[in-house]
């Protein structure tokens, strides 16, 4: 009976010292700051949630700490869903940042197959409050489920594909009227593909990453995102130009061309003076160049003539081949123009 009531003591002058504890006696702002220094670096975010990890671990310490982690929307706004066989035990983990973010939230979906059903289900009553979307689509994945469209508060999508070739398309079909940055990663859209998407779907874009096998996708590009600032490419780009009217668009103010590392530099001159003779970019004011071979001086300096562009910066990296004297004559035009060479030509 004696040990009992001790222990009982003992308990009793534990919990009345947890309670007077430093911590415990923190203002609510202060515990905020705390719990936001406790949250995962940018680059641990790609993992799925993790009970041993904040902001999950901050709500099983004690009822003070749970009541203020689950009124911080900003600690749940980042989210990893694994969209792959039997996940219905993860449901309830995700649901719970849905619902404590109330408002913006990035999330990240890794989808192995295309069964959607439940992935549906559980977002519904959150597509308008997703601001920034990651999608990666596995192998097994002949499709992507999710449709862009469906996202009414979506800013920012990004996409990777390792599934089938074809996978993306109908996807990005049509994006939210909020979508100002879009990334696609080895989906390889085609002129045709492109063609077919509605005059205004991509309107909204100022920012596109994506690959290009094809040249005569580029002006496609260009009159599909009329608003677009920031353009890179990645790819091939082989063939020609079909098209005999110059285009001008008034927005791109950076242009970003990695080809391959593969490129036959052969024939890289020609494809890119088609590029450089059939746009006319009066914002222009970066560029930047990999892996090209040659580099067609004569048909840039015309460019930069003829659209009268601010220039700031012009990078060249990989195999491109350039001389010292077209580098002088840039600076001639454009005196505060900065130029950054990382290749070895």
């Amino acid at each position: 009976m004696q040990t009992i009531q001790s222990n009982t003591a003992s308990s009793e002058a534990n919990s009345h010292n947890a309670l007077y504890s430093p911590i415990c006696r923190f203002p609510t702002e202060i515990l905020c700051q705390i719990f936001l220094y406790c949250m995962p670096e940018e680059d641990e975010w790609t993992l799925a949630p993790d009970p041993s990890l904040a902001p999950m671990l901050l709500t099983t310490i004690c009822r003070q700490w749970r009541d203020v982690a689950v009124d911080m929307p900003s600690l749940w706004r980042k989210l990893r869903m694994e969209v792959e066989g039997d996940w219905q035990k993860k449901v309830v983990c995700y649901e719970s940042y849905l619902k404590r973010s109330r408002g913006r939230q990035s999330l990240s979906l890794e989808i192995h197959d295309e069964d959607w059903t439940v992935p549906r289900s559980l977002l519904q009553p959150y597509l308008n409050q997703i601001s920034n979307l990651a999608i990666e689509l596995f192998p097994g994945a002949d499709f992507c489920p999710v449709m862009a469209a469906d996202f009414g508060g979506l800013q920012e999508l990004s996409i990777y594909n390792c599934g089938a070739a074809g996978a993306v398309t109908h996807s990005v079909a049509q994006l939210p009227p909020n979508t100002h940055s879009l990334t696609l990663t080895n989906v390889w859209l085609t002129k045709p593909e492109l063609s077919g998407f509605k005059p205004l779907a991509w309107a909204s874009l100022t920012s596109l990453e994506l690959m290009v096998g094809e040249l005569n996708l580029i002006p496609c590009l260009l009159r599909l995102c009329p608003n677009l600032s920031s353009l890179m490419m990645m790819g091939t780009f082989t063939g020609e130009i079909e098209t005999s009217e110059r285009l001008e668009h008034t927005k791109l103010q950076s242009l970003c061309i990695h080809a391959a590392s593969h490129f036959n530099t052969s024939e890289s001159p020609r494809r890119f003076f088609e590029l450089f003779d059939a746009v006319t970019l009066p914002d222009l004011r970066e560029v930047e160049v990999c892996n090209i071979g040659r580099w067609p001086h004569e048909e840039f300096k015309e460019l930069l003539g003829r659209s009268k562009c601010p220039l700031e910066r012009l990078y060249f990296d990989g195999f491109v081949i350039r001389k010292k004297e077209e580098l002088a004559e840039y600076v001639t035009l454009f005196p505060s123009l900065q130029i950054a060479m990382y290749g070895r030509y």
